[in-house]
């Protein structure tokens, strides 16, 4: 195999890791939220919510959005947003090991952001077909220009 090969498949590689990443976390808390609550910070317990039904709906944003970056459906918006929030589990962990790895973790999402949408992403048959240039598209797909290229 050719090095361009390696180079060109990388971003889709990275896309799809950090997918199923997000996709078994958000799961495993969608089906087994009472094993979570042990990982909450305290500053939960001052919500209005309980920690499981918490624990629920976190499970449900990092699912649906994993759903979307396995997809390539708003790449992008979803990376960023779960870059985001994978820099905010990691700053309220203090510093220790597995913020280290959180944080590490955030970084490789936000790699996803910087890249955009790589060339098995749908973002860019829904961007020709659907979307159009509409400012909302443009938004969610954070002003991705299209490649002339491709």
């Amino acid at each position: 195999m050719r090095y361009t090969w390696f180079k060109e498949h990388s971003p889709i590689l990275l896309r799809y890791a950090v997918a199923f990443l997000f996709l078994w976390f958000g799961l495993n808390q969608l089906f087994n939220a009472g094993a979570w609550v042990a990982w909450l910070p305290s500053w939960v317990e001052s919500l209005p919510i309980d920690p499981v039904s918490f624990i629920l709906l976190n499970g449900f944003f990092e699912s649906l959005f994993g759903l979307c970056l396995a997809l390539g459906v708003f790449t992008r918006f979803s990376a960023l947003v779960l870059g985001l929030h994978l820099f905010g589990i990691a700053f309220s962990l203090g510093y220790n090991d597995i913020a280290v790895r959180d944080f590490s973790l955030a970084l490789a999402t936000m790699a996803v952001v910087f890249y955009g949408s790589d060339r098995l992403c749908y973002d860019k048959k829904l961007r020709k077909s659907w979307w159009g240039h509409t400012s909302a598209a443009n938004f969610l797909y954070l002003y991705e220009k299209e490649d002339s290229s491709s």
